[in-house]
């Protein structure tokens, strides 16, 4: 079992910016991919930014040039820098986790709200 844990959320003005990290701990043989999803309140959840083991990175078009993940594989942790934040970008942020020998992990999830 693995268990996720996220932190950096919550409420800024429009323009600022927030990190986001999510630590996995458990059983873990390996962690391949670790990213980030959002879900907004009546929306579908959909992709952020993925980050493959070797550090290979994939964004979505909408956050491209303002959100920046990274990891710690030493410390099976997983970040997202947000900046210059918008509206738009209010969701609840959930962190995501393929490990080898395993299911996918889903944590918790951390809001994010940004004020106008």
């Amino acid at each position: 079992q693995v268990q996720l844990v996220e932190s950096g959320g919550g409420l800024v003005q429009a323009g600022g910016s927030l990190r986001l990290s999510c630590a996995a701990s458990g059983r873990i043989f390996r962690i391949n991919t670790m990213g980030w999803y959002r879900q907004a309140p009546g929306k579908q959840r959909e992709l952020v930014a993925t980050i493959t083991s070797s550090g290979r990175t994939n964004y979505a078009d909408s956050v491209k040039g303002r959100f920046t993940i990274s990891r710690d594989n030493a410390n099976n942790t997983v970040y997202l820098q947000m900046i210059t934040l918008k509206p738009e970008d209010t969701a609840v942020y959930i962190c995501n986790v393929d490990v080898t020998y395993g299911p996918n992990y889903w944590g918790q999830g951390t809001q994010v709200t940004v004020s106008s």
